[in-house]
């Protein structure tokens, strides 16, 4: 017998019971894991409807991302006693990312609109026209002036470290209604936003719920959703291409079980087949008719605007609109130019896009969301080395107070919930934080946000993690 066998068999008890027992530590280590990835793997990698916790609201979301941070005071939270101080430091002595000079009143001029007499800048006259549908939330706040945290906050839930989207869990908890297109649609002109993917990601859920990226700037409904058309088989030959391919993946399933990421690859392929039936429809704008083409604008938000309507229409979950990922509303300088270029681009289409979910009876079942990860300083931004300001003509981070709005869904329009200061940079009546916000969202459409969990690493986690509250004021 070989020298290194015959030493194998010869153990003492001392080995035996050291290598043996910390194998019995793995076997129950193992059987906890194996749980862990049952509970993943029956969590439902299916996107078919589901019940909520109770009766709910909403249906759908619509979240319109402006990215970069908009500047609350300039849009829909007026601050006339900023005029008294033009060219004079203002009374507070709250810290900033860095140091902003003299006070900045708004060039823009508000005015009253609708019934609530709800106070909107002249930068959006389309979105003003629902005034008496729109919520203003003027006292949100976040945790730090940074975009990349801040947007992970907004989106994730959590500013540093990697967490399912609100629209991952929103299709985790509810399916989608339209099993041949995705439960949850980020549309994104021209490439990703700061952290890219990372905004519309499943992170420890299962792959099936994230979210379906689509390059809005491309004009062609074939060429937004890549590869949906085979470029040279017919349906019936790719049906029983599929079929094989599909039957031979459940035999591969089979032997490994308890597979998350396996199956979400399963998932995802299947979604595609069925995608061929329906997403070009879905997507192709030129279907519409003219007058509604003209009425969203022939340009890149128009598009994307119309196409959020049509898959919320067709039974999409959560569909995220991007605006400002190129050119985001990051002001640092040139204010007025900028945000009068930015609301032009966006304003007409959401305008529409409210317009035909009140025409369609859609809007009380889909919650429309507007806004950033952050507000701007009621100060102007100083020039200073490595900022890449030349001029003081703009406006700092600020995540002590900025505004979002909402219309739909349940919420109580023609409504100002909460203030910032008369100045604009903090908020100091009803504080609304983004994990309230997220709270709040999830209640409309049916869900207990301490109840939508899921296990992962040996605790469970939420959206909102271990805190948010619902604000009851919100709804309708």
């Amino acid at each position: 017998m070989p020298h290194d066998l015959a030493a194998n068999r010869l153990l003492s008890r001392r080995d035996v019971l050291s290598r043996g027992g910390l194998g019995l530590g793995w076997l129950g280590a193992a059987s906890l894991l194996d749980a862990e990835r049952a509970d993943a793997a029956g969590s439902g990698l299916s996107l078919a409807p589901r019940l909520p916790h109770f009766p709910a609201r909403a249906r759908a979301v619509i979240h319109i991302f402006a990215n970069g941070g908009p500047s609350h005071i300039d849009t829909f939270d007026p601050k006339p006693a900023l005029a008294a101080y033009t060219g004079r430091e203002i009374p507070t002595n709250l810290p900033t990312e860095r140091r902003t000079g003299a006070a900045l009143p708004s060039p823009f001029q508000f005015s009253r609109h609708g019934e609530s007499g709800l106070e909107v800048s002249e930068l959006f006259p389309s979105v003003a026209r629902h005034a008496d549908r729109l919520l203003v939330v003027r006292s949100m706040h976040a945790d730090v002036p940074n975009h990349e945290p801040s947007l992970m906050l907004m989106n994730c839930g959590d500013a540093r470290l990697v967490r399912p989207s609100a629209g991952a869990w929103v299709t985790y908890a509810l399916g989608t209604e339209n099993q041949n297109l995705p439960g949850f649609v980020a549309m994104c002109p021209g490439g990703f936003p700061i952290k890219e993917s990372e905004n519309w990601r499943s992170a420890f859920l299962p792959g099936a719920f994230q979210g379906t990226y689509i390059d809005t700037k491309k004009r062609d409904a074939a060429d937004l959703v890549e590869n949906v058309r085979h470029p040279a088989l017919d349906r019936d030959a790719q049906r029983r291409q599929f079929d094989l391919i599909s039957q031979l993946d459940r035999r591969h399933l089979a032997a490994r079980p308890h597979d998350p990421a396996l199956e979400a690859r399963l998932a995802s392929m299947e979604l595609a087949w069925r995608m061929q039936s329906e997403a070009t429809d879905a997507f192709d704008v030129s279907r519409e008719p003219a007058h509604v083409l003209a009425r969203y604008g022939d340009d890149v938000q128009g598009r994307q605007m119309l196409i959020a309507r049509r898959l919320v229409e067709r039974g999409v979950r959560y569909v995220q609109v991007w605006h400002g990922a190129g050119q985001p509303w990051d002001s640092h300088e040139k204010i007025e130019t900028n945000h009068r270029r930015l609301a032009g681009e966006c304003d007409r289409a959401i305008g529409a896009l409210l317009d035909d979910l009140v025409a369609h009876g859609m809007l009380d079942s889909t919650l429309v969301l507007w806004g950033g990860e952050f507000g701007r300083t009621p100060t102007v931004e100083l020039p200073a080395p490595g900022t890449g300001v030349s001029e003081p003509s703009g406006r700092d981070h600020n995540h002590h107070g900025f505004t979002v709005w909402m219309a739909g869904g349940g919420v109580r329009g023609g409504t100002v919930h909460g203030a910032t200061d008369e100045f604009g940079f903090k908020a100091v009546e009803k504080p609304v934080h983004v994990h309230d916000l997220q709270a709040t969202m999830l209640h409309l459409l049916g869900l207990d946000h301490t109840r939508l969990t899921y296990r992962h690493s040996g605790r469970d986690f939420r959206l909102t993690d271990v805190h948010g509250r619902v604000v009851p004021e919100l709804l309708g």
